[in-house]
């Protein structure tokens, strides 16, 4: 909490905090709320509880308690880490999970526990009784001491916010956390790079600015010798790291530009060869339980005939479809009234007016008249957000209280023949759809359906207490109706 409050820096060694159910817990929680308002009242806090909770240096803490599955892979991990630093071997290592099972606070946890190996000065204050005391030797000081250690973050807004918790953290610099670009142009190789959203990583495509494009060709002929334009952003990082470890969903890929399937399962299934792949099922987001995350895939599968489909009951878990885009702006607007960090997001379904003209209205549904997000970095907890729509590039990777997600007309349902379908033209994300002529590959409208259902899927699975849907499309507002619990 004092880490989330931002006030001070917490000068705390990660030794292993790990999540347990205790004797009694629930009346020590509250005890615990009771002594963190009156050192509120005397200043150590600057911010209330819940304005802790939901901010990003909170979330992204490597102070918190970790998971029984995520401590055991941390654990097995480092183990393996060291013993292969000190046989002077190379590794690679993936960390699979679905949205919401902690991906992202996994990785920075892992750098702060080694981080502080590295440098401890003395063992007086450590409690041997946690998870993580045993990695702190001299030994595995020594093994550490040139430790040369990278985060990479492909997207933007959440590099952003990452690099706001390093700069909080002893031990921890805002420069190790990097785009892909910036790894490829580094001096000397990584010890260890971790990979955070690896799915997100590009292969050999039309970037989004000439001078990334020019930076690509750079890149690959240096580390490789030549232009080879069927190197990716994962081959930079395995040439400049003598160990990696990826995290990664093959789900949340969101653009033809992204890394193949083909290539990340290749991946997955490698590492499950070697022992080198470590499983997340533990959901630590959605209120609903790990179930929900597969039940919103479940829904937005292309190919709904295939097996029967029956609604499922989350309990009080608050998922809700709306017949008013109107009505699920002011079930928001009032959640963010009494518990914060309510957020509406769309899929890319409108073009981005506001962005030349902060004057123009970019989502028009009915009456109701919305803009895009005015920031990319870190729009969540922007001061407009509130009253903005975010997109897919603003979202991933984070979590919110409640999400209301506007299914754009860029996904339909056929009545008739009980299928999902996209409209091309009405699908605005130009790379999300441009077709890849340096590889030679064209995207038909069964991959852009295969990537638009994965968009819809991670923006529906970043509310923790609840999510709210409104499909433009009357086809899909039916189908969801089967479902999804409807309000009007």
């Amino acid at each position: 909490m004092l880490a989330g409050d931002g006030a001070n820096r917490v000068l705390n060694r990660n030794n292993g905090i790990t999540e347990t159910q205790y004797y009694q817990r629930e009346m020590y929680r509250e005890g615990f709320r009771n002594i963190f308002e009156r050192l509120k009242a005397e200043g150590v806090f600057t911010r209330s509880m819940p304005e802790i909770e939901n901010s990003d240096l909170f979330k992204l803490s490597p102070f918190k308690a970790l998971t029984e599955d995520q401590a055991n892979s941390v654990e097995e991990i480092v183990n393996r880490l060291l013993i292969d630093i000190e046989r002077g071997s190379k590794s690679t290592i993936v960390i699979q999970g679905d949205p919401g099972t902690g991906k992202t606070v996994m990785a920075i946890y892992m750098i702060k526990l080694l981080i502080d190996i590295k440098t401890f000065t003395t063992l007086e204050d450590l409690d041997s009784d946690l998870r993580f005391s045993n990695f702190f030797t001299e030994r595995n000081q020594r093994l550490l001491h040139d430790l040369r250690i990278g985060l990479v973050v492909p997207q933007q807004s959440l590099r952003k916010s990452i690099k706001i918790v390093f700069e909080k953290t002893p031990g921890l610099q805002p420069s190790m956390v990097m785009d892909p670009f910036k790894v490829g142009e580094a001096e000397g190789i990584f010890d260890l790079l971790l990979v955070d959203e690896t799915h997100r990583l590009n292969q050999r495509a039309n970037q989004a600015g000439a001078i990334l494009n020019t930076k690509f060709a750079t890149i690959t002929s240096e580390l490789f010798g030549s232009d080879d334009k069927s190197k990716t952003q994962l081959d930079w990082i395995r040439a400049k790291s003598r160990h990696q470890i990826f995290l990664l969903d093959v789900a949340q890929s969101v653009r033809p530009a992204d890394l193949p399937t083909e290539l990340l399962s290749g991946l997955v299934a490698d590492t499950r060869a070697s022992g080198r792949h470590f499983q997340l099922r533990t959901q630590m987001r959605v209120k609903a339980g790990s179930d929900f995350v597969s039940y919103v895939r479940w829904i937005l599968d292309p190919h709904p005939l295939s097996y029967p489909r029956v609604r499922q009951d989350f309990g009080e878990y608050d998922f809700r479809s709306f017949d008013s885009v109107a009505h699920m702006r002011d079930q928001i607007f009032q959640r963010n009234a009494e518990v914060g960090l309510s957020r509406m997001v769309a899929g890319f379904a409108w073009p981005w007016k506001s962005k030349k003209d902060r004057n123009e209205f970019d989502i028009e549904i009915g009456q109701t008249q919305l803009r895009w997000n005015s920031v990319i970095a870190d729009w969540i907890a922007s001061s407009k957000a509130l009253e903005e729509v975010g997109s897919i590039h603003t979202v991933q990777g984070y979590d919110l209280n409640y999400v209301g997600v506007i299914i754009g007309l860029d996904l339909r349902f056929d009545l008739e023949r009980r299928r999902l379908f996209i409209d091309r033209n009405s699908y605005f994300d130009k790379k999300g759809k441009e077709n890849n002529p340096v590889l030679g590959r064209k995207y038909s409208d069964d991959d852009l359906l295969q990537f638009i259902t994965q968009i819809y899927a991670v923006l529906m699975t970043r509310g923790i207490r609840g999510t709210y849907v409104y499909a433009c499309d009357p086809g899909l507002r039916e189908y969801l109706k089967v479902f999804i619990p409807t309000r009007s």
